[in-house]
């Protein structure tokens, strides 16, 4: 296939949500079918990129001496692209449903909304097929900007205040990982990603410390979108957005780009010989640990459905931070599986969610009382995706947490054995904040009365393919898991 298809995956997208915003579309039915199309066309060609994926990069413009942007297809981008190619469709049909609830004169008009949403997806496209770091940073950026109509649409003062905390971390982590690309220009051969690392051999003395110095605050810096302890703030906030937003930041474009973006520079940039063993792996290593039980233990603690969701999020991300903080292609590995199989799990959660939010009119852990009578395929579709979030075996999550947990035994470090116990306490506390919910829903103290309120085939076919993924991906995980490994191993 040839190279220049990468233009239509990434630009397409974009170029077609800025004339749907443009457009004068007026009928609503109209401008939902084009968003649709959009992201289905779009998708369909990024499949067919990474099923067959084109020997060469293209060159999107040159900048001084030998750096680009410049897009390539390697086995990192086919795991990225294949993610979101996935999903996006699908959280695009859910919202032509859901945005009926949320739209209102006192929002954002909506096909500002589909607009946003369609170019969001070109943009997370460039990042996950970017050739080098500097191609990649400036989509990271963009992204940034692009999202930011997304989490303001309701215009609420809350709105507005996750929107400025949003703007203020997502920049300020920006400029940390900016620091990485200017030293990576002076201490590297390329820029361009190669597994294994850039840094060359001659480096003066003295200069080691602060080269793994940079990449500590390169990974802060990108740990911002991946909702690492301590900038992790801006994303519970975020959820007052709607929640195809919400899923779309806690599951698919925006902290997954920080977890894909830092395994780039761990794997890619700075290489793992040169960070394994020193203390810029043990302190990425340490907080990463630190996050994982950090975010399950405020998940405990919040009555909020959709901040209960955010807080697992941060934790779950963590669990890929840790495996790419091990440094070692099981670690990679692991971590590899667990962003896609928690893509998986969590848009599933998320979106049921948003069901309960949308049609049910609730917001609180409290107030899921009895609302499996009400909502029946909506809660057997969320009960499969908190039991694969807590691990339970047959399940796709109970494969990525045994991935991890294998590649920490098998590190032989301290700390990798510290990070199982933290994935264990994790498991346990996952169960205690999602099975709540559960339990409350399907067995409530009293009798709850209402009318049954489960959404259309526009929310429930996305849902039960989530459901679906979540149980195949558990029990015939086998060439997926193949797959990731020769990615780790520099094969594909």
């Amino acid at each position: 296939m040839s190279a220049y298809w990468i233009y239509f995956a990434i630009f397409f997208p974009i170029f077609a949500g800025v004339l749907l915003i443009l457009a004068p579309v007026k009928k609503r039915n109209t401008m939902l079918v084009i968003a649709e199309a959009i992201t289905i066309i779009t998708a369909v060609v990024a499949w067919m990129l990474i099923i067959n994926p084109p020997a060469t990069g293209v060159v999107l413009f040159k900048f001084v001496d030998k750096y680009t942007i410049s897009f390539k297809i390697d086995g990192m981008s086919r795991v990225f692209g294949a993610l979101i190619s996935s999903l996006w469709p699908l959280a695009t049909l859910y919202a032509t449903e859901y945005m009926e609830h949320e739209a209102s004169e006192k929002t954002l008009k909506e096909k500002t909304f589909f607009g946003m949403y369609v170019i969001t997806f070109g943009v997370t496209m460039a990042i996950a097929f970017a050739d080098n770091l500097l191609a990649m940073y400036c989509f990271y950026e963009m992204l940034t900007l692009v999202t930011i109509p997304l989490i303001l649409f309701t215009l609420s003062d809350a709105a507005i205040a996750a929107t400025r905390k949003y703007i203020v971390y997502s920049l300020g982590g920006a400029a940390f990982a900016f620091i990485s690309l200017i030293f990576l220009m002076a201490y590297g051969d390329t820029i361009q990603f190669t597994l294994g690392g850039v840094i060359h051999g001659e480096i003066p003395d003295g200069r080691e410390n602060i080269l793994r110095l940079v990449y500590v605050f390169a990974f802060f810096g990108f740990g911002v979108k991946a909702a690492l302890w301590p900038v992790n703030s801006w994303l519970p906030q975020a959820g007052v957005a709607p929640t195809p937003v919400t899923a779309l930041l806690h599951a698919v474009a925006v902290v997954k780009s920080g977890a894909f973006a830092i395994i780039r520079l761990t794997y890619y940039c700075f290489g793992t010989e040169f960070l394994r063993g020193t203390w810029a792996q043990y302190l990425t290593m340490g907080v990463a640990i630190f996050t994982v039980v950090y975010g399950c233990s405020m998940a405990v603690k919040e009555r909020h459905i959709k901040r209960r969701l955010a807080y697992s999020t941060i934790s779950n991300l963590s669990y890929i931070l840790l495996g790419a903080t091990m440094m070692t292609p099981l670690g990679m590995t692991g971590a590899l599986t667990h962003m896609v199989f928690h893509g998986v799990m969590k848009i599933g959660s998320f979106f049921c969610a948003g069901a309960v939010i949308a049609k049910a009119h609730k917001n609180y852990v409290y107030e899921l009382e009895g609302m499996a009578k009400r909502m029946p395929k909506v809660f057997v579709i969320f009960t499969v995706c908190a039991l694969s979030l807590m691990g339970v075996p047959g399940l796709c999550g109970f494969f990525s947490k045994w991935q991890l947990a294998k590649a920490g035994v098998e590190s032989g470090m301290t700390m990798g054995y510290i990070g199982v116990g933290a994935i264990l306490i994790s498991a346990l506390l996952t169960a205690i904040y999602m099975m709540q919910m559960v339990l409350r829903a399907y067995f409530p103290v009293e009798e709850t009365e209402g009318e049954k309120c489960d959404p259309s085939w526009r929310m429930l076919v996305p849902l039960t393919l989530f459901a679906l993924a979540c149980v195949l991906l558990g029990l015939f995980n086998a060439p997926v898991v193949a797959f990731l490994e020769k990615v780790a191993g520099g094969l594909v």
